[in-house]
């Protein structure tokens, strides 16, 4: 446990998901007298709808909830564990137990610089099979470096007493002994509290989906240098692998083409109607730059009327399309497009 001065001065770092665990368990710690810190790591896998507006989230979750958020974009550094997992993976492509031993990792590394003590969480013992079991949630506590730094509130009394607990920083006996699938005791709390709009459960982790988690796989095994924008072309709209590696992505509504557009980048090819509206598309080549010009022309020749052809089954009859190449590395600069081709790009 790391020291501080003082009761009053305590402070906790929270693993916050958003869902109700995490906020009860802000709530049980903040009524304590604890100053809490909830951290919300996020990825492109998970928490993804935050990256860019995370100032418009921070505010969300005063509002609604008084919780003190900070998020954080781990992306990179977690593209490094979904590569080759310690503890393998779930069902799917979940590595649940070394995401969770990574998470801890984070937390623990940011205690000293936001004054501390210790970190705390939502789980609830024997919640979820994979993570959440006596002996993985020890195992985990050993893999971070965090034995005695981890409290979990909801499940405290199923637990031996943590050093926190022994010093008189929390009171043991107004934490909870929560355990099991069942949500009635937290929804009742959250009755307690007043928190009335709350998430419900499932979600959150793409790498859970079967499809998506499929289709990530697949990209990871033609592309392994990939990045945190490249992981986006996995997990949105209609996705179409070629032969030589190339990705077809169609946007299925107007976010996804606002989002597909923010991912296009030198070497890409766009794809959109004369008209402006309907799907937007990004064509993507998978060969090496070393090899881009001598195969280039005979790669897109190869693929370009198949491309097309795709495109045109999702967009009205009759439209033409145009291909864009994409030559400057930054977003593309709309002033500088052709009037039809900025019809598009605004559809």
């Amino acid at each position: 446990m790391r020291k501080n001065s003082s009761r009053l001065e305590t402070i906790c770092l929270l693993l916050y998901s958003g869902g109700l665990d995490s906020i009860i368990a802000y709530k049980i710690l903040e009524r304590q007298g604890l100053t809490v810190k909830a951290l919300r790591f996020i990825s492109p896998f998970f928490g993804h709808e935050f990256k860019n507006r995370e100032d418009e989230a921070r505010l969300e979750a005063l509002e609604k909830y008084g919780i003190d958020l900070e998020i954080i974009d781990v992306s990179r550094d977690y593209l490094e564990i979904l590569r080759s997992p310690r503890y393998g993976y779930g069902r799917y492509l979940n590595p649940c137990i070394d995401c969770k031993i990574f998470m801890v990792k984070q937390a623990i590394a940011r205690l000293d610089s936001l004054g501390a003590t210790f970190i705390a969480t939502g789980e609830v013992v024997g919640q979820r099979p994979f993570s959440q079991r006596r002996d993985t949630i020890n195992l985990i506590e050993k893999e971070a470096g965090a034995k005695g730094l981890i409290l979990r509130p909801l499940s405290a009394l199923n637990l031996p007493p943590t050093p926190m607990e022994k010093a008189g920083l929390v009171d043991r006996s107004r934490l909870l002994g929560i355990s099991g699938r069942s949500r009635k005791p937290q929804i009742a709390l959250a009755e307690e509290f007043g928190i009335t709009d709350y998430p419900q459960p499932g979600g959150g982790c793409v790498l859970t989906d079967p499809i998506l988690s499929k289709s990530i796989k697949r990209f990871i095994e033609i592309q392994p240098s990939f990045g945190p924008d490249d992981v986006f072309l996995a997990i949105i709209g209609r996705r179409f692998l070629f032969p030589d590696g190339s990705w077809l992505i169609l946007g299925r509504n107007d976010n996804e083409n606002k989002r597909i557009m923010s991912l296009l980048k030198k070497g890409d090819t766009c794809l959109c109607t004369a008209e402006g509206t309907g799907p937007l598309g990004l064509w993507q080549k998978m060969i090496r730059d070393d090899d881009m010009a001598p195969n280039y022309e005979r790669w897109y020749e190869r693929h370009k009327t198949e491309v097309e052809n795709i495109f045109s089954r999702y967009a009205k009859r009759g439209r033409g399309v145009l291909f864009i190449e994409i030559s400057r590395d930054k977003a593309l600069d709309l002033d500088r497009l052709s009037n039809n081709e900025r019809k598009s790009f605004l559809c």
